[in-house]
């Protein structure tokens, strides 16, 4: 079971780190809205970052925005930096759970990870970067394992809504569910909307270096997951959906490869029937091809060069035009914005053998929920950690590396999620 006590040499259920960075402050708003959520309702939290100045700056912010002027008195302050494994250490010993926020997470996630299995504080982080994800899987799974900490990755937008929607969807299917299509659309309002460029960042680093996510995955010798009942078709690069009623693509993010190790596990741990699994990302009419056309085939050219990366590291909102920036969105356009997952599974009623003939029943499911980067993350990260705190013993039996659907399986996060407008039903 995992350790989730405060005691006086660990004082605090959760430690932000890179609270003062873009997703960071918004982290920061969501634990002090949810402090009655903590164990015996009270969450005991700090803050933690390179600079006191800016820490002390997003407290005194939040508690503007949450009209709380007690934060700037009652949450701690730490002084901790990537580059100084000791002030690390030192926040990791303080913490139950560290919730990172500082990415590109290639660069600077693995002291952290490594800092917390040390000193034996849970970790969760927000990465949509695979190679990072499997990387500290490989590296740190039986150390983390051996010490009873809980190191699980992608635990925002990318991956919750698709890796516990197959799960939902998979709890929710009378019978043997052997496929899932997911298909993501973002809605923005009057004033538009578009994601902070680290998230770009972490799009050209990937892309860059998507040999060596290659041949990290062959060091696992991994056997291929069984394929149960019909084989799932691929779909083409550039397709009209009749399912979200758009144009759209394979979704470049995370979630296939986050949602293929959860199946892994699953099959492994608990002899489950693994799901198949496909992502799509609607990208809207016509209009919208051919600047996605044109800036797919720049940045496909650009990433290769390390003068090329230069470019588009400077110029994020000219080579997405404007998807990315480096302010970041508003608070206005943050409020506009939403994002519907409906996921179409299909697989065999009870009684059915899958291995005779095609699928006979089908479902669909909808995640859906606000902004999807700084409103949706942080509510998803937060419960995430808040149901370690609450549920340690609906937890893999040992610690380890994991993803949310094989950390959370077994928990009521959906039930949490729900709670906080991020919504899974059965449609």
């Amino acid at each position: 079971m995992a350790r989730v006590e405060t005691s006086s040499s660990r004082p605090y259920h959760l430690v932000i780190f890179g609270a003062s960075g873009f997703t960071g402050q918004f982290v920061v708003e969501e634990v002090a809205r949810t402090v009655s959520e903590g164990p015996k309702g009270n969450l005991k939290w700090a803050v933690a970052g390179r600079s006191r100045q800016k820490l002390e700056k997003v407290l005194e912010q939040a508690a503007g925005v949450l009209s709380k002027p007690e934060l700037r008195a009652e949450v701690d302050v730490i002084v901790a930096d990537v580059g100084e494994p000791d002030s690390l250490a030192a926040m990791c010993k303080q913490a139950v759970i560290v919730l990172n926020c500082v990415g590109p997470y290639r660069f600077y996630g693995e002291p952290v990870v490594k800092a917390c299995v040390e000193n034996g504080a849970h970790h969760i982080d927000i990465c949509g970067e695979p190679q990072f994800l499997e990387g500290m899987q490989l590296n740190y799974n039986d150390q983390a394992a051996e010490k009873g900490v809980y190191i699980i990755g992608s635990s925002g937008f990318d991956s919750i809504p698709a890796d516990m929607g197959v799960i939902f969807t998979r709890d929710q299917f009378r019978g043997t569910l052997t496929a899932v299509e997911s298909f993501l659309t973002v809605g923005s309002g009057p004033e538009g909307g578009c994601i902070h460029d680290g998230t770009w960042q972490s799009a050209i680093y990937g892309f860059a270096d998507g040999p060596k996510l290659q041949s990290l995955r062959r060091k696992f010798n991994h056997k291929p997951l069984p394929i149960v009942g019909s084989k799932m078709k691929r779909r083409g690069t550039l397709f009209f959906s009749n399912e979200i009623q758009q144009y759209t693509v394979p979704f470049m993010g995370s979630d296939p490869s986050v949602v293929k190790r959860t199946q892994r596990f699953l099959v492994e741990e608990h002899q489950a029937t693994p799901v198949q699994y496909g992502a799509y990302a609607g990208i809207g009419g016509i209009g919208n091809i051919f600047k996605l056309m044109f800036a797919g085939m720049m940045f496909w050219f650009l990433v290769k060069f390390s003068f090329g990366r230069n470019l588009l590291i400077k110029h994020p909102e000219f080579f997405s035009f404007g998807l990315f920036s480096k302010a970041g969105p508003s608070r206005k356009q943050m409020e506009a914005s939403s994002f519907r997952f409906a996921l179409y599974g299909e697989g065999y009623t009870e009684g059915q053998d899958p291995s005779l003939g095609r699928p006979d029943s089908k479902i669909r499911t909808l995640v859906q929920g606000p902004e999807c980067g700084y409103v949706a993350t942080p509510i998803a990260m937060v419960q995430a950690a808040l149901t370690i705190l609450n549920e340690p013993t609906a937890l893999p039996k040992t610690g380890g590396v994991y993803t949310p659907g094989a950390a959370f399986a077994k928990t009521t996060l959906i039930d949490r999620l729900n709670k906080h407008g991020i919504q899974f039903s059965v449609v």
